[in-house]
């Protein structure tokens, strides 16, 4: 067992858990199910502080909450894209759609192309694809 998948001792505050907490849930996600977490958890780690963690967890095809990672993406995207870029750097948004359109895998790309289309076009947004993980239960390209 590596690092990346050291035995989860639990969220020191869950509300504001650290990269390694995260990581180490990721990877044992059925010690604390999603549906005990506080409300809208997915919204309060969707943010700068854990986006790396996030985006490294996404990249993993063996990461059992690798769907949450990438739910986690959309919300930041769609978060960054609908506040002009006051809640999250473009640069940094930029860059992630850069990382995976260049080592992601179908579902991340699909991920790069709909925030680019969501960039585009930002009428596009639905909250139920970006926020409440539609287009991770379904994905599928957004079109124009």
């Amino acid at each position: 067992m590596g690092a990346a998948q050291s035995v989860f001792q639990g969220f020191a505050n869950p509300v504001d858990p650290s990269p390694a907490e995260l990581r180490a849930w990721a990877h044992q996600p059925d010690a604390v199910p999603l549906h005990t977490m506080p409300p809208d958890w997915d919204l309060l780690v969707s943010g700068d502080h854990l986006i790396s963690t996030l985006m490294e967890l996404a990249m993993d095809r063996q990461c059992p909450a690798r769907r949450f990672a990438v739910h986690c993406l959309y919300i930041y995207a769609a978060d960054a894209i609908r506040t002009n870029f006051r809640a999250h750097p473009k640069r940094r948004l930029r860059k992630m759609v850069e990382h995976v359109e260049h080592d992601g895998d179908d579902l991340l790309r699909i991920w790069a192309h709909n925030v680019r289309m969501l960039l585009a076009r930002p009428e596009l947004f639905d909250y139920r694809d970006w926020c409440e993980g539609g287009l991770v239960r379904h994905p599928r390209r957004l079109s124009s």
